[in-house]
Order: C-alpha cells, then sequence, then structure tokens
C-alpha cells in the first residue's frame, strides 16, 4: 500500500520576542529560575502589529510551496487548525488561500477548504483528515495543506501569561512522503472537561491545575487505547516522543508518567527492582489512597534513576529546544516538537531513516491522541531547509512596557494604534478592514 504522511515542514514564528528571565520576571517580582528552569522557557514569540494567525499562516505554507516547487493546483485540499479564529462563519483557510492567491499563478478554487476546532490537539485531527481523504482515493493525485496557526495570548497578570507564543506550522500531506510515514495505529482518551476555554473572547478562561490534571489523565487514557492496537509499548520502541508542549516543564511531568507506564513488567522494570523496587499494583492495596501514596512514592524515586533520566535526555529532551524560544503556539505546538526532535537528530548526525516516532497530542475540553509515524528516508533535507533559527535570532527583543502595548494591541475588544516594531518584506501583512468588517491582507515585496 502506498504511504501516506508529511512530506514538508515549514514553521513561521512572530517578529517579536519577550525575554522571560530578564525582562518579564524582574517586573514581575520573580525568580528568573521560575521561568527557565521551572517552566523552562527563555524567550516568547509575539506577532507584531501587522501579523496574526493568517500571516503566519500564509508566510509558512508560501515558503513551504516554494521551496516543494508547487502550484495551487498542486494542492486539493487547505485546512487550518486553530483556537484564535476571529470569524464564526468564513474559516481561516480561505485567507490563506486568497494570500497565496497573490502570489502564486492559478488559484485554489477547486480545493476543499475547512477549519478545525479542538483546542490544541486541532492540528493532529488535521492531519487525520487529509490522511484519510489521500487514503480513501478523493484526492486524484493532489497534496492537502494543513496549517496549525495561533496566537496563544493571556490577559495579562492570568498565571498562563508566562507560556504566551505565537507562530504557524505548514505541513504539506501526501503519498509518498519525505519526513514521515502516519500509521493507523491511533489511541484516544476523550471526555467532557472545562479546563480551558475561549467563549467568544481573545484571552482563554484557564483553571490551570486541573488542565494539567486532565492532560495527563487523556494522555493516559489515550495511551492505553493505543496499546490496545499496537501492544504493549516499550521506552526502547520510539527514537523520540513528541508531546504537545504547553511549557516544557508539563512534559517533564508527562513524560515521567509515560515512562513509568511502559517499563512496567519488562526487562526495565526488572532492572531497577533492585534500586527501587516494583511498581505497587492497586489490587494489593487495600484502597485507592494507600495504592496513590504509593505509586506516588515509586513514581518518585523513579525520576532519580539513571535510567529514567538517560531515556528523558534521549526521548524527550530534544522534542522541546524550539519550545524552550517560543513559548505554546497551540495547535502548532507538538508539531513544533516534531521538528525539533528531527533537527536535534540532524545536527547530531542521527541515522533516523525507518525509526519511529510516538506522537502525543492534547487539546483542552478535552481530547489526546497517541499515534506512530515512521522517519522516512528524505527527512533530513527537509528538516535541514527550515529556516527556524535564522528567524528565531532576527526577532525584536521587546522591553516590558512594549510588551504590554502589543499585547493590548491583538485584543480583539480593543482598539489600539501601536507602531510596527519591525518592517515587514518578502512577506504577507494585515493591511486593514473591508467594507464588511472583514480583515485584509496584502503581499509587501
Amino acid at each position: 500500500m502506498t504511504a501516506v504522511g508529511i512530506d514538508a515542514i515549514e514553521i513561521r514564528t512572530g517578529k517579536l520576542q519577550l525575554d522571560l528571565p530578564n525582562t518579564f520576571a524582574p517586573v514581575k517580582g520573580e525568580d528568573p529560575e521560575k521561568y527557565s528552569k521551572g517552566l523552562g522557557l527563555e524567550t516568547s514569540s509575539f506577532p507584531d502589529v501587522y501579523e496574526d494567525i493568517v500571516t503566519m499562516g500564509a508566510n509558512a505554507a508560501k515558503r513551504l510551496m516554494d521551496r516543494k516547487g508547487l502550484v495551487p493546483q498542486d494542492v486539493g485540499r487547505i485546512d487550518v487548525a486553530t483556537e484564535s479564529a476571529f470569524d464564526n462563519s468564513k474559516p481561516v483557510s480561505t485567507y490563506i488561500a486568497g494570500c497565496l492567491e497573490q502570489t502564486f499563478d492559478g488559484d485554489f478554487h477547486h480545493a476543499n477548504k475547512g477549519e478545525r476546532k479542538f483546542a490544541c490537539v486541532a492540528g493532529t485531527q488535521s492531519i487525520d483528515d487529509a490522511y484519510n481523504w489521500i487514503k480513501a482515493g478523493r484526492n486524484r493525485g493532489r497534496s492537502a495543506l494543513v496549517v496549525a496557526t495561533d496566537t496563544a495570548l493571556y490577559a495579562r497578570g492570568d498565571p498562563g501569561e508566562a507560556t504566551q507564543g505565537a507562530g504557524a506550522v505548514a505541513m504539506l500531506i501526501s503519498e509518498d512522503p519525505d519526513v514521515v510515514e502516519l500509521s493507523t495505529e491511533q489511541g484516544y482518551g476523550s471526555a467532557d472537561e472545562t479546563d480551558f476555554l475561549k467563549p467568544n473572547q481573545q484571552f482563554p478562561s484557564v483553571d490551570g491545575k486541573r488542565s494539567m490534571q486532565v492532560y495527563l489523565a487523556r494522555m493516559r487514557e489515550a495511551l492505553e487505547d493505543f496499546e490496545s492496537v499496537s501492544g504493549d509499548s516499550h521506552p526502547d520502541d520510539f527514537a523520540y516522543i513528541p508531546f504537545h508542549t504547553p511549557f516544557p516543564g508539563m512534559v517533564r511531568k508527562a513524560g515521567l508518567l509515560g515512562y513509568r507506564h511502559m517499563i512496567r513488567d519488562t526487562d526495565v522494570e526488572d532492572a531497577l527492582e533492585g534500586e527501587i523496587g516494583r511498581q505497587p499494583r492497586e489490587v494489593d492495596f487495600d484502597d485507592r489512597e494507600a495504592f496513590d501514596e504509593a505509586i506516588q512514592a515509586y513514581t518518585d524515586d523513579l525520576k532519580g534513576t539513571e535510567s529514567y533520566r538517560e531515556w528523558f535526555e534521549g526521548a524527550i529532551e530534544p522534542t522541546l529546544g524550539i519550545a524552550r524560544r517560543v513559548g505554546n503556539w497551540y495547535t502548532g505546538s507538538v508539531h513544533l516538537a516534531r521538528a525539533s526532535a528531527l533537527r536535534s537528530a540532524a545536527e547530531s548526525g542521527r541515522a533516523l531513516s525507518g525509526e519511529r516516532l510516538l506522537v502525543g497530542s492534547y487539546g483542552s475540553g478535552a481530547q489526546a491522541e497517541i499515534h506512530a509515524e515512521t522517519v522516512r528516508d528524505g527527512w533530513k533535507e527537509e528538516i535541514e531547509a527550515l529556516s527556524i533559527d535564522e528567524q528565531l535570532a532576527a526577532r525584536y527583543d521587546l522591553s516590558f512596557e512594549e510588551y504590554e502595548r502589543v499585547h493590548d494591541a491583538h485584543n480583539h475588544e480593543k482598539a489600539r494604534e501601536v507602531e510596527a516594531f519591525t518592517q515587514p518584506s518578502g512577506e504577507f501583512v494585515f493591511s486593514g478592514w473591508g467594507r464588511m468588517n472583514e480583515r485584509k491582507y496584502e503581499y509587501v515585496e
């Protein structure tokens, strides 16, 4: 059967940055290590005043199409995943297609366009939709363009403020892909939860503690469901495990619990028995509270073992490199994690073709999806073509007062006249409002 998966990836970060330990922390009167070590974040990316989810998504998509030598007729489907949309009817994909039509010959009039919403998991769901569309034979030889784009902003003073970020990840889903082949091995964990929501507002309402609990619970359910079709997982099965990364500190928690689950009844647990004992089994306890205390103690001990630390450094830490410098990108977050892992492998000269990834996506509300991917022979060339390092180095470094001004400029509920901090060049920009209060865009040479 023909392989289907991700054929190309492109990333577009917001053009502004906020230094969390050195600019944000002093104003908040907090220890810089709360951000650099606790949350695992150094800087956050923000959009300039002429940037938004459309421009970032369109700029990522344009560079991907230019690099792959594509024209609009090669794309039969455009899906945008976002939880930052500004219109409840017209999908962001139509705006992005309209932008691209300004710079390419031809049009996307025969491409199916849509918008996916399920918090941060929607980007992965859009990839699933594209995969199914191709596997069903409806693509007529064409590829699908999936764009995950968000402005992950919180109200100033909100506990989530330090985890903000903005950017887009564009991905081409095709037959015989160059980056990764998608598999049918998937697992889901889903429940009706109120941990994070945006009821017709730009800045979310968040129960941070609850959201972390729900994230971990749904990930556990998804892993169990994944194993029901793939068989038991072992830490050695996967080269990397990219997680949805609201902040790297959250992934440290998820990674530890995932490792504990995967080593149960394996040679790894056997090897650790003399050091920390075997994992407690609930059937051996008279009540749930006693079991919970025992399993927590075991988990704390497991975290300190060399076995776990080596696994985390190899399978998880490489997925966090970009996130540390850009913050949370909502729908793009897990796809940044995948790109970060592959980039780390390319930089280290690791031979990755044929290796497997285990991708853990999550969206508040709440749903987790875990699926397997196999790295393809063309992955290294594609990853080395990314321009993310150059983009990060070119960001404008905001003062705290400048951060406050541009933050308020992106609040949908307020009108703020703020001058741009950077000069657009060779990119799509937001250019004003149309006759029906629609947002307008143009390409600046």
